[in-house]
């Protein structure tokens, strides 16, 4: 590949768009070829291309066009091919630990849902027998008020008292184990 003329790069250097767009022209598909060589990716290698050029406008003025512009070019892709490693390799090891927190805080809600399910069990346990009879019969058999009460032969006023009572003895003693 031949390089570009120093008179393009003096055009360049003074601002003219249109010898800037023959210098993009000139390089873009070796520069491409050399990115993708690098990155193994030809988007990725596309937006480098973009980049460098990008920064080659904005610092058009530093360009000293006696230099090997083709070595400088070159070179600026390298540099961004291998901070595109250094960010791969930070995000992936981001990612690998957000992974490892999020499996930490699912292991940690599991055993406090156990923790929670064992308070409950024993604070039911600690009900006196009519109360767990009223709960069980509301709570896993899903019956009314009415029909419990028509089968233990109490007030649909006492099933209601009853279960208010254990509800919030349930509340109180598996709050209280949480917070000790």
């Amino acid at each position: 590949m031949a390089c570009i003329s120093e008179y393009t790069l003096r055009k360049v250097i003074q601002g003219d768009q249109t010898a800037f767009a023959e210098l993009y022209n000139h390089y873009k598909t070796p520069a491409i070829k050399f990115c993708v060589s690098l990155v193994k990716d030809e988007e990725e290698a596309e937006n480098m291309l973009h980049e460098v050029f990008i920064k080659i406008w904005e610092k058009r003025t530093q360009i000293n066009p006696e230099l090997n512009f083709n070595s400088y070019l070159f070179t600026c892709l390298r540099n961004l091919a291998f901070d595109h490693f250094k960010k791969m390799e930070k995000s992936h090891f981001i990612r690998q630990q957000y992974m490892e927190r999020m499996e930490d805080r699912h292991i940690d809600e599991i055993e406090t849902e156990e923790a929670k399910i064992v308070r409950l069990r024993s604070a039911i346990d600690s009900l006196s027998e009519k109360r767990k009879i009223i709960l069980k019969l509301n709570v896993e058999e899903g019956k009314s008020y009415q029909e419990i009460a028509e089968l233990m032969r109490i007030s649909k006023n006492t099933v209601k008292n009853q279960l208010v009572k254990a509800k919030q003895f349930l509340r109180e003693r598996v709050d209280m184990a949480a917070v000790l």
